[in-house]
């Protein structure tokens, strides 16, 4: 018998397609968000340091009035 047009080799053929197409769009969403964290600005950087509790308050407040200053 010929099962070409029942379902098996289109079917295989579409689900292979999708599953790909899944697999690469997962990939470059990724990539986006590793982007950006790659490109943080200065009071990002700071931001995060503070909100981690790498640095006090007073240090916070003394970076981020020199950025401010700078831009």
């Amino acid at each position: 018998m010929d099962y070409v047009g029942h379902g098996w080799g289109m079917g295989f053929g579409m689900w292979f397609t999708l599953i790909l197409f899944i697999v690469i769009v997962f990939y470059f969403l990724t990539e986006l968000t590793k982007n950006k964290e790659k490109h943080s600005s200065a009071q990002d950087i700071l931001d995060r340091r503070y909100a981690n509790g790498e640095i006090d308050t007073e240090e916070y407040e003394e970076k981020s009035n020199a950025l401010k200053k700078n831009d």
